[in-house]
């Protein structure tokens, strides 16, 4: 079946793509083996030039890949621009501290002389959305190339011109053909190429029912496997919160790439203090958001990336509303061409609603009404999702008390979930396991050896 790119905006054709004849498919996963060897021996200053050569080509070309992220996946052009450019951040990151990350560590033993060894693992897989078309497969390869691995790309369907441009980004930055590849496969064939011997890991960024397949594959052959999977993130508000901060705050962080965002805020449990407040001034600032064209630059909310995604979004909401949830703003799908759906408000939103135990993942914002702080903190973990979570309060010593026992990969004070370089990125619960950035990410995929010396 061909890769075909719609214009979400639109909803015309932009292009398609033959899907890889599944003959080749074995030569093309023998080919990245026998390139990550040669690859894993060049030193980490050859490695980090191939990182740098990327991150000049991206900000070089910053505006033509923005261009292309917004017409394959509806994002607005000026976030598109912030995506690339984050995508050179990770790769100038691990130019400079990958050798550092990957440098043997002696450990006193009973030996003359002992350490752990850090060497890749070979090659992986990397399952990656359509979301973050850039950032989520640059975020995954920069810390593997520099490691030594060779790196195949299964990307999403609908962001096949996304894929090949990063593919020619790391040919033309220096790296040897195999090292890093796209597949352009269809999902019946990521089981063989799980199995290949050839395949030593796979990482995968996507959705719970893809990431329980993956995972059982990955086990069955004995695979490495890091998963970051949804969320539904709580951002719990107390009553001494700084409430022009955390009403931008939420606007920004619910409705940034439309709502479509694993990390975005999307539960908002307010204690009784500030809840009618803190949600009159939410409706306004939602209200006020610009729904257009995202190629526009005065457009804060693209379409939706597909006409399916906006269905199961509305359902999810009708279904809410019919069991006592309240639409506050919004709530309605756009009449017209494209796959816009109005930036909206769910208020009183109970455990019998699925909105409640559900990721809604578009532009919708879920009010839950805590009776206290005990209470924010059940609410906040009353779910299978576990990646970040945020708390707002002046008292930033007694905030950090609350998060210490929220179920999170990662936790924000006063401050909007986002995905950083520096800091390990991943979930727990149903959210995922593993981590990526960082050093603990770069070590996913390599092998921790021992060396041990009479």
């Amino acid at each position: 079946m061909p890769f075909a790119t719609h214009n979400p905006t639109t909803n015309q054709l932009i292009q398609t793509f033959a899907s890889l004849d599944a003959a080749h498919l074995p030569l093309g996963l023998s080919n990245a083996s026998v390139a990550q060897q040669s690859w894993a021996q060049t030193d980490f200053a050859e490695r980090a030039e191939m990182l740098r050569n990327a991150a000049n080509q991206l900000l070089a070309r910053r505006d033509e890949y923005a261009t292309l992220i917004t017409l394959e996946m509806g994002k607005p052009l000026r976030e598109a621009r912030a995506e690339v450019e984050k995508c050179a951040g990770a790769c100038e990151y691990y130019a400079q501290h990958g050798e550092q990350f990957m440098r043997a560590e002696l450990v006193a033993s009973d030996a003359a002389k002992s350490y752990i060894a850090y060497q890749p693992l070979g090659v992986v897989l990397a399952i990656m959305p359509w979301n973050f078309p850039f950032w989520q497969v640059f975020r995954a390869a920069a810390p593997a190339l520099m490691a030594g691995n060779a790196l195949l790309l299964k990307h999403a369907p609908n962001v096949p011109q996304c894929a090949l441009a990063i593919e020619e980004i790391f040919r033309a930055s220096g790296l040897a053909e195999g090292v890093f590849s796209n597949l352009m496969i269809e999902v019946e064939q990521v089981a063989e190429v799980i199995a290949s011997p050839s395949v030593q890991a796979v990482t995968l960024t996507g959705s719970e029912a893809a990431g329980r397949k993956v995972a059982a594959l990955a086990g069955q052959h004995l695979k490495k496997c890091v998963l970051e999977l949804g969320g539904s993130d709580p951002f719990v508000v107390l009553h001494d919160a700084d409430l022009e901060l955390a009403v931008n705050m939420a606007v920004a962080s619910r409705f940034l790439n439309g709502g479509q965002s694993c990390i975005a805020a999307k539960r908002f449990i307010l204690v009784p203090q500030i809840a009618d407040e803190f949600l009159h001034r939410l409706k306004v600032k939602v209200a006020a958001l610009k729904l257009g064209d995202p190629l526009d630059e005065a457009t804060q909310i693209g379409p939706m990336a597909r006409a399916d995604l906006r269905d199961t979004l509305h359902k999810q909401i009708t279904d809410s509303i019919a069991l006592g949830a309240v639409a506050v703003t919004g709530c309605q799908p756009v009449a017209g061409a494209g796959f816009f759906y109005q930036p909206s408000i769910l208020d009183r939103v109970s455990p019998a609603t699925c909105a409640y135990h559900e990721e809604l993942f578009g532009p919708v914002a879920l009010i839950l009404r805590a009776a206290d702080e005990d209470d924010a903190l059940r609410l906040a973990n009353d779910t299978r999702f576990g990646l970040g979570a945020s708390v707002w309060s002046n008292d930033s010593e007694r905030a950090e008390q609350l998060a210490a026992h929220i179920q999170s990969g990662c936790t924000f004070i006063n401050g909007m979930v986002k995905s950083d370089s520096r800091l390990p990125f991943g979930g727990v619960k149903a959210s995922g396991y593993g981590r990526e950035l960082s050093k603990l990410g770069m070590h996913e995929f390599v092998n921790a050896k021992t060396v041990w010396v009479r």
